[in-house]
């Protein structure tokens, strides 16, 4: 194993680094041959930097609403409640927390097997929200994260000691439930027992099926075994020597009650054996024909250990013994009333535990046979002291021999270790807190230690897997790690991670996503641009372009998300994909993260214009207009079919997508505005309500608007200095689009890369005002253009209908010269951004609420119509399938009437020589364009 790294070191120079910008932070060729020898850097810097989120404060408006709720939840919520699987995995106390629901408990999806994770986003939640509000509470929520994480780590390195209670008679041991200790009796206590009793009591902690009072055996060939409660909720006895099909059974009549003391007792012997709870006879089975004797000589003798993969037996145990010989009813009753030491039956001659102890690692045994039993975790110890999660290192161990997924067993385990790092990484950079650095970084230590001694095709087998080798952003959080440790183990860290064939196809330009889990690889490129920059290698930023350009906009939904089912498909399949499981949240939070990556190399206007419509869209209607002390209330998957409403409380809770959601919902700022400082350059990148403090510039722009709810912006400059500033012109803007720099408009042309710039010297005072009129298009979906979806301006807008068919909508009939398709819409009064489009009520994306709602809708433009003139032909399609109105007008804007009506006459003839109308047809087509006034 590696050598473990001086976490004084790592103290040392993260003080040291602590002012780095951080491109992700809340408040600043053969990868596999670099990976192993790589130890210097030539890293390359991107031109364009974005602000850190305290650096841009957001204005009253839309997003400030959106973002009040979720600051709301993050103060109300008890941040002990997700410090309970950490203290439990620990067996700390966990402060009478009350566990949550969902993913993130023990009773969880998976066997609760991605707990912690949800922990993680929460402390970048609350470090994002200290960020943007400068609120003390969020320091001490961090704080006090912290300071336990750093306990449970230190508990996890020690061993493990036996915890005492009140029982049933005398004293009693107690085992928290998440801990997964048992006790380890030796294995020879029940070798050649041909006639047995086993008395003992037990308070069961939870209604955990199948978790064992006892199991001694082998394997789940050979093993004989009680547990407190079957897949019916009673107890049951079974042994075997030829697996789970074959067992013989004694099965019980009546359950255990959770959180009570029950005596249990079991008697067995050569053809007959009884179970009893509380003296009485519950379950009896006369023509068993295995004893321990039968089952050779065992290995194992467990009590509250299952050889399954059963959850380990939490709760109390007092006073348990073990006869070689099988006691009559009236004793197993003697047993109820008095320690079975102080009856006439006396101690277990096998073993006898009164459970006594308070402390220490031995449940003593006072049988006279010295067969102490020893108090230890199912998994041993950690293979490294930075080891830190909520639940044992056993994923990560069985990861490493997989050759094919085994969810819920093995459950994405380096995922969650990803949350946990990047949460305590935010918290160092938000708090200061010399600890959550120390976590950072011993976490990587730890990571270090386990992959560095696995071969390249280990680790290519492991992140290839489907589920459980999905590692999420863990190469940007450790890359992070490596900004303040300054230590080459992590950067090599970062690239253990690789995982070479998807990465060398996206950098050949190779789509390989069909059929690929969407949000187990956009994380994997985002980490790719970091790298790049840490690195200069090239293959990793060409992987990284042309991975963006597989999914913008082939794979793109309207809201700007992507997937369905989880899964990627085939590019240019989203007609077809439209259910209920489309657009997973997650995806679209990670699609902007390696957005924004790649803005800052490129600083091209298309990836902005993605941003915007993920942002404006999915993210902003992805949380719902409503307060919930429990629950975020955001989205897992998006409903894009007919009629489809969106589920706000999804899987029960605490899912990925509602961690990602806290985070989105705090962050909405941080694409707004970028700066070249090398060409003193600032680029405004959205227009929303927003202040930037731009400190190298010592100059503060505030962008005054109610965007979108209004379609212009006022910029006011404060601060004295010359800079170019580039204003984004979007690609959906209407005619009449200006700038006015203090009332005078500019003439200025719009560059190549989508920006009109302003260079000047700004002085306090200065305004800038931008006018960005709305227009209505419609969208067609790649393999079906007849389903389409409508866009005002940036914005997405549903029909709100209950139907769970297509809608169908016509909009040609009163379209623009400027090809807006606006006219088609009455506003409503009173609701501002609703529209009716016949009888049918239309509204933004961004509402987030739970009405039935239509995102795409059926195009039918039945007839040759022009600004309400009928010219009495059918609207007639091409063998393409393009109809003779969609050639029309895919050339607007048309500069007049006279341009209108001579491509009309052009396009017409065309269709009429092809066959496609008639003369007469064309004539009346032509004479319909010539009537129609478009007063614009």
């Amino acid at each position: 194993m590696a050598r473990h790294f001086n976490r004084r070191d790592a103290l040392r120079l993260g003080a040291a680094s602590a002012s780095l910008p951080l491109s992700t932070s809340p408040t600043s060729s053969g990868s596999a041959a670099s990976a192993t020898t790589r130890t210097e850097t030539t890293g390359a810097e991107p031109p364009l930097r974005g602000f850190s989120l305290s650096d841009v404060r957001l204005g009253r408006g839309l997003f400030a609403r959106k973002r009040a709720r979720m600051l709301d939840f993050a103060r109300g919520y008890d941040e002990n409640r997700l410090l309970l699987a950490f203290r439990a995995n620990a067996d700390l106390p966990t402060h009478g927390a009350v566990a949550p629901d969902g993913w993130e408990s023990l009773d969880g999806q998976g066997h609760g097997n991605l707990r912690g994770h949800f922990a993680g986003h929460f402390m970048t939640m609350l470090s994002q929200a200290h960020a943007a509000t400068g609120e003390a509470v969020f320091h001490r929520k961090l704080t006090a994260m912290v300071a336990a994480l750093h306990e449970c780590r230190q508990a996890l390195n020690r061993k493990p000691a036996i915890r005492g209670a009140d029982g049933p008679l005398a004293r009693a041991v107690e085992v928290r439930r998440g801990c997964c200790l048992y006790f380890d009796v030796p294995p020879e206590t029940v070798n050649g027992l041909r006639a047995l009793t086993f008395a003992g009591w037990v308070r069961p902690a939870a209604a955990d099926e199948w978790t064992r009072i006892f199991d001694f055996g082998n394997d789940t060939d050979t093993n004989l075994f009680l547990t407190a409660r079957d897949s019916a909720g009673v107890p049951r006895f079974a042994i075997t020597r030829a697996g789970g099909e074959r067992e013989e059974r004694i099965v019980g009549s009546e359950s255990l009650p959770v959180g009570e003391w029950s005596h249990v007792a079991l008697t067995l012997s050569e053809g007959f054996g009884a179970l009893y709870v509380n003296g009485r006879e519950v379950g009896r089975n006369e023509e068993l024909s295995l004893t321990p004797a039968e089952l050779g000589s065992l290995e194992h003798c467990w009590i509250g250990r299952s050889h399954y993969d059963d959850p380990v037996h939490s709760g109390g145990y007092a006073d348990l013994n073990l006869w070689s010989s099988v006691l009559t009813p009236q004793q197993i009753e003697q047993l109820r009333h008095t320690e079975a030491a102080a009856t006439t039956v006396g101690s277990g001659d096998r073993f006898s535990y009164p459970c006594r102890e308070r402390g220490g690692t031995v449940l003593h045994d006072h049988s006279g046979g010295h067969r102490h039993a020893t108090y230890a975790r199912t998994w041993g110890k950690p293979s490294h002291t930075g080891f830190l999660a909520a639940y044992p290192e056993t994923q990560f161990i069985l990861l490493e021999s997989l050759t094919s997924s085994s969810y819920p067993v093995v459950w994405a385990p380096y995922y969650t270790a990803h949350k946990i790092l990047q949460g305590v990484l935010d918290a160092y950079e938000t708090t200061g807190d010399r600890r959550a650095l120390d976590l950072a970084a011993g976490m990587c230590d730890w990571m270090y230690s386990r992959l560095s001694e696995l071969t390249v095709a280990d680790r290519q087998r492991m992140w290839s897997l489907f589920s459980s080798g999905e590692y999420g952003g863990v190469v940007e959080a450790i890359l992070r790690a490596h900004e303040h440790t300054r230590d080459p183990r992590h950067l090599r860290l970062a690239e253990y991670f690789n995982l070479d064939s998807f990465i060398d196809a996206c950098a050949q330009n190779t789509d390989v996503l069909d059929g690929k889990h969407a949000n187990q690889h956009i994380p994997i490129v985002t980490g790719l641009v970091l790298l790049y920059e840490r690195t200069g290698e090239q293959r990793y930023l060409r992987a990284a372009r042309n991975f963006w350009g597989m999914v913008v906009p082939t794979r793109m939904f309207g809201i700007g998300g992507t997937g369905e089912g989880e899964f990627f498909h085939a590019p240019g399949r989203v007609a077809q994909l439209l259910s209920l499981d489309t657009a997973e949240t997650c995806c679209a939070y990670n699609m902007l993260k390696l957005t924004r990556s790649l803005f800052r190399w490129e600083g091209e206007r298309g990836y902005v214009e993605y941003c915007e419509r993920a942002l404006f869209n999915q993210v902003l209607g992805s949380k719902r207009d409503d307060d919930d002390a429990e629950k975020p209330l955001t989205t897992y998957f998006v409903g894009l079919g007919p009629g489809a409403s969106r589920d706000f409380t999804p899987k029960n809770g605490t899912t990925c997508c509602e961690g990602t959601g806290m985070e989105s919902a705090t962050k909405y700022q941080d694409s707004v505005y970028f700066a070249c400082e090398e060409r003193s350059a600032l680029y405004v990148n959205l227009y929303l309500p927003s202040t930037l403090r731009w400190s190298s510039r010592a100059v503060t722009i505030e962008q005054d608007t109610s965007f979108p709810y209004e379609q212009h912006s006022r910029l006011r400059v404060t601060g004295s200095a010359r800079f170019e500033l580039h204003l984004r012109v979007p690609e959906w803007v209407g005619s009449g689009f200006a700038v006015r720099v203090n009332g005078l408009r500019q003439s200025v042309g719009v560059g190549e890369r989508g920006y009109i710039v302003l260079s000047r010297h700004w002085r306090t005072g200065d305004t800038v005002d931008v006018e960005l009129p709305f227009q209505l298009r419609a969208e067609r979906t790649p393999d079906d253009p007849t389903v389409q979806n409508l866009m005002y301006g940036p914005l997405n807008l549903v029909a709100r209908d209950e139907r769970s068919e297509f809608l169908h909508f016509t909009l040609y009939d009163t379209a623009r010269l400027s090809g807006d398709l606006a006219p088609a819409l009455t506003e409503l009064p009173g609701k501002p951004l609703h529209f009716l489009l016949g009888e049918v009520e239309l509204a933004p994306f961004f509402e987030g609420t739970r009405e039935a709602c239509h995102s795409y809708f059926r195009r039918s433009e039945p007839r040759v119509v022009f600004d309400s003139v009928a010219s009495g032909v059918l609207n007639r399609s091409s063998s393409e399938g393009v109809t003779f109105l969609d050639e029309i007008w895919s050339a607007a804007p048309f500069e007049d009437r006279g341009e209108f009506t001579s491509h009309v006459a052009r396009v017409s003839r065309r269709w009429q020589r092809n066959g496609v109308y008639t003369g007469s047809e064309r004539g009346n087509i032509i004479a319909a364009a010539g009537r129609a006034r478009f007063d614009d």
